[in-house]
């Protein structure tokens, strides 16, 4: 199996929407990524940082889903990162309540020896800088880099960011950050502006609109699968983000035609995220419920059409 490796964050969340309200349950970039990436045939791990405080039955979650938690770090006396938000209701808006750094503040990724020539690393939501230390401890070349960021870096670091955005394969932002990051409203043209930061593969996420795929002249297009209802939309995105590198993994090929499949991949199994809050969709999910979403996601996009001169 191809490896994989899993830098972000590993957390507890406390989410409110207008369906309801959780106290602390499991979140983070890395969860959502190494989950989504598991209902793949891959030799994941993931590299995060947590508390004393963290349930041993999370770990054991993960585990469960042949994920290495090796480099998991616990720090006994610290608290795990915490983050609490509430949702508008629209669902696509959010107000941030409390974000404690904690054990994250500090925390030096260590990617173990077996995991330093993985053939994907993502790199989830962290410090540029951070991210940038990861990639120095990769030994292979041809490694994929998928990297994903948010506004946040590119308000307080966007330098730095820059410099790590020269050094990935694949950028993975939403509609807001890529004209954010360019300047451009056409995605279209921020997509080939940020082709000249140094991805070659571009994808736009655009949360209930679908997704975009670029690569030079190549434009892919996967739209989100209607739902009744949007439970919790946290960890979508990177849950996305799990589902496209776990799918590329799993079947070592990285052209443009094989990343269309992975973009509808990815945005399957976002669909089941927001299902449910937190990651509890992911945890209780079947091999058969993803085929069948997969074929109803054919059925939405497939038509015939008889075109005349």
């Amino acid at each position: 199996m191809s490896k994989l490796v899993i830098v972000g964050t590993v957390a507890f969340d406390a989410v409110e929407t207008p369906f309801g309200k959780t106290d602390k349950i499991l979140g983070g970039s890395a969860s959502y990524i190494g989950l989504s990436a598991a209902q793949f045939e891959v030799d994941s791990a993931i590299v995060s940082v947590v508390g004393g405080d963290f349930p041993q039955d999370y770990l054991d979650l993960f585990v469960k889903r042949d994920i290495d938690t090796s480099s998991i770090e616990i720090i006994k006396e610290g608290k795990t990162f915490f983050w609490s938000g509430r949702y508008h209701n629209d669902m696509n808006t959010r107000d941030t309540l409390a974000t404690e750094l904690n054990v994250l503040e500090n925390f030096q990724p260590i990617v173990p020896d077996a995991y330093k020539d993985a053939k994907i690393l993502v790199l989830g939501n962290l410090h540029p800088i951070v991210q940038s230390s990861v990639l120095d401890q990769m030994t292979d070349p041809s490694t994929l880099v998928i990297l994903d960021t948010m506004n946040f870096w590119m308000d307080h670091a966007l330098n730095d960011l820059l410099e790590v955005i020269k050094r990935v394969d694949i950028i993975t932002i939403n509609d807001e950050e890529a004209r954010q990051l360019t300047g451009e409203h056409s995605l279209v043209a921020a997509a080939k502006k940020i082709h000249t930061m140094g991805p070659e593969y571009v994808v736009i996420k655009k949360g209930e609109h679908g997704a975009l795929l670029f690569n030079d002249s190549n434009v892919f297009f996967a739209p989100a699968l209607p739902l009744e209802s949007v439970f919790d939309p946290t960890g979508a995105g990177d849950t996305f983000a799990g589902g496209f590198a776990g799918f590329l993994a799993q079947t070592e090929n990285i052209s443009f035609e094989n990343m269309k499949k992975a973009v509808i991949h990815g945005s399957a199994l976002a669909s089941f995220c927001v299902e449910k809050f937190g990651t509890d969709r992911l945890e209780s999910l079947q091999p058969e419920e993803i085929h069948t979403r997969l074929k109803a996601f054919k059925d939405l996009t497939r038509f015939e059409i008889e075109l005349t001169t």
